[in-house]
C-alpha cells in the first residue's frame, strides 16, 4: 500500500466505523515491529599468527574473568580488586546504569493506567452575615491508551535494550580500568628496576671517573680522558632524574584511582616479575569476542536503534486514550460519595495527517540504525585485528626477549675485556666508556623488553573480552 492510497482512505472513512476499523487492520500489519537480524561479519577460521602453547585448548576455551590474578602477583592482585571497589569513574559508570534502568522503568510505565485522585473543598458566606455555606468534592480518575500498535512496547523496548547497553558500558570501564591499574603498576616497577640500575651505573662511572683523575695527576693520561669520564657522569645523573620524575607520575597516575590523593601510597614492585608468563592457549575461538562488553553494547544499541525506528513509524499512527472518572460532592463531608457520578471516555488522536513529516522522521531513524549496523561491524573488525595485533605482539616480544639477553650478554662481556684493555693501557679510555654505555643500553633495552611482554598479554586479556 502507498502512503498517498492509504491517507486518501483515511479521509474517506472518518465518519465510517466499519472502514475505520478495516484501516486500523491494515495500520496494525504496516505497523508490525520490525525484525532484528544480527549483521553478518565475517570470522577467521584461525588466528594469524596461531598461539603457541604448551597444550591445546578446547573450542570452549575462554579467557579467565579475574585474568591478572593469573600472573601469580598477590600485590597485582589485591590492588586490580580494590580499584574496581574504589574508583569514580567506574561509579560514574555504575550511576549512568541506574539512571538508564529508571528510564527503561519509566517506559514501560507508560503502558499502565495512569491514577489521579482530587479532593476540594470550600466555603462561602454572603456579605449581610449570613450563613456560611461549605461543600466537598471528591474526584478519582483513571486514563489509559490503549498500545493499537505496538509504539509503547517499541518505546519500552528501546529503554531497555539502551539500559543493558549502559550496563555493558560499565563492564567495558571495568576491563579497561583493571588493564590501567596493571599496567600503572608494571610501569611502576619498571621505573623502580631502571633508578636501581642507574644508581648503580652512577656509582660505577663515580669510580671511573676518580680512577681517571688519579691517573692524570700521575701524568698517564690527558685533561680530554679526564672530561670524557665527567661527561658521562653527568649525564647518568641527569637521566636518573628524569627516571625519578616518570616514576613520580606514575605513582600519581595509579593512586587516583583509587579514590584518594596521589600522595596516598600504595604496594609497589622494586622490579618487573620474572617468572614465566601465563600461557595464551591454542586454538583460542572467534567466539570469545562476544565476551567483548563493547561489542555486546553495541549490538544491543542496535536492537535499541531498530526498537526506535519502530516508535518512530507508530507514533503518526491514531492513538486511543480511553478515561474514567468517578466522583461526587456534598455540603456535607460524610455524604460527599453518597450520590456518586461516573464518566467513561475515549479519545481518538489522528497524528498521520502529518504524512510527510512521517516520512522524513523514519527515514531519519532508520538512517541512525544503518549507520549502527556499519559502525557495529567496524567494531567487529577493529575487534580481529586487536587479537592479532595483541598475539603478534607476544611472539616478537618473546623472539626479541632471546635476542636481546644475547646482546646483554655480549655486552657484558666487551666491556669487561675493554676494563682490561685500559688498564693495560691498550685501549684509550673513551672505548670503555663506549662499552659501558652499550652494556647500559643492552639492560635497559631488556628491561622495557619484559614491560612490553607484560602488557601485551593484558592487552590479549582485554581484546578477548577477559575481565
Amino acid at each position: 500500500m502507498t502512503d498517498l492510497s492509504l491517507l486518501k482512505l483515511m479521509r474517506q472513512a472518518w465518519a465510517r466505523p466499519a472502514v475505520m476499523l478495516a484501516v486500523a487492520t491494515m495500520l496494525a500489519g504496516c505497523a508490525s515491529p520490525g525484525a532484528y537480524r544480527t549483521p553478518e561479519v565475517a570470522v577467521p577460521a584461525q588466528w594469524q599468527p596461531q598461539p603457541v602453547s604448551s597444550t591445546q585448548a578446547s573450542a570452549s576455551a575462554v579467557v579467565p574473568e579475574r585474568w591478572w590474578a593469573r600472573f601469580g602477583d598477590p600485590q597485582l592482585t589485591q590492588l586490580v580488586d580494590e580499584a574496581l571497589q574504589r574508583n569514580n569513574d567506574l561509579a560514574v559508570a555504575a550511576l549512568k546504569v541506574r539512571r538508564a534502568q529508571l528510564q527503561a522503568g519509566l517506559a514501560a510505565s507508560a503502558q499502565l493506567p495512569t491514577v489521579s485522585l482530587g479532593v476540594n473543598t470550600s466555603a462561602s458566606r454572603l456579605l449581610d452575615n449570613g450563613p456560611t455555606t461549605r461543600s466537598h468534592g471528591v474526584t478519582a480518575g483513571v486514563s489509559w491508551e490503549a498500545d493499537l500498535w505496538g509504539r509503547l512496547a517499541a518505546q519500552r523496548n528501546a529503554a531497555e535494550w539502551e539500559a543493558q547497553a549502559t550496563d555493558e558500558d560499565r563492564a567495558a570501564a571495568a576491563l579497561s580500568l583493571a588493564g590501567t591499574t596493571a599496567a600503572l603498576y608494571w610501569q611502576v616497577a619498571y621505573l623502580n628496576q631502571r633508578i636501581e640500575s642507574g644508581q648503580q651505573s652512577i656509582d660505577y662511572a663515580s669510580k671511573t671517573l676518580e680512577l681517571v683523575k688519579a691517573q692524570h695527576a700521575a701524568g698517564s693520561v690527558t685533561g680530554l680522558e679526564e672530561a670524557q669520564a665527567q661527561q658521562t657522569l653527568a649525564s647518568q645523573q641527569a637521566s636518573q632524574s628524569q627516571l625519578v620524575q616518570q616514576r613520580v607520575e606514575a605513582r600519581h597516575a595509579l593512586a587516583i584511582l583509587f579514590d584518594g590523593p596521589p600522595s596516598q601510597a600504595l604496594a609497589e614492585a622494586q622490579r618487573l616479575p620474572e617468572a614465566a608468563l601465563p600461557p595464551v592457549d591454542a586454538d583460542l575461538p572467534a567466539s570469545l569476542l562476544t565476551r567483548r562488553p563493547d561489542l555486546r553494547a553495541a549490538e544491543l544499541r542496535l536492537r535499541s536503534s531498530l526498537a526506535t525506528v519502530d516508535a518512530t513509524r507508530t507514533s503518526y499512527y491514531p492513538t486511543l486514550s480511553l478515561t474514567g472518572s468517578l466522583g461526587g460532592s456534598s455540603n456535607v463531608l460524610s455524604n460527599v460519595l453518597s450520590n456518586p457520578v461516573a464518566t467513561l471516555g475515549a479519545g481518538l488522536a489522528l497524528p498521520f495527517i502529518q504524512w510527510r513529516d512521517m516520512q522524513r522522521n523514519v527515514a531519519i531513524s532508520q538512517t541512525d540504525y544503518e549507520q549502527a549496523v556499519l559502525g557495529f561491524r567496524q567494531s567487529w573488525y577493529q575487534s580481529l585485528a586487536d587479537v592479532e595485533n595483541a598475539l603478534s605482539a607476544r611472539t616478537q616480544y618473546e623472539v626479541q626477549a632471546q635476542q636481546l639477553q644475547l646482546s646483554l650478554t655480549a655486552a657484558l662481556q666487551s666491556e669487561r675485556l675493554s676494563e682490561i684493555q685500559y688498564r693495560a693501557g691498550a685501549v684509550p679510555l673513551k672505548t670503555w666508556l663506549d662499552a659501558q654505555e652499550t652494556r647500559r643500553a643492552a639492560t635497559n633495552a631488556l628491561a622495557q623488553n619484559r614491560l612490553n611482554c607484560l602488557n601485551s598479554l593484558v592487552t590479549l586479556y582485554q581484546a578477548l573480552g577477559g575481565g
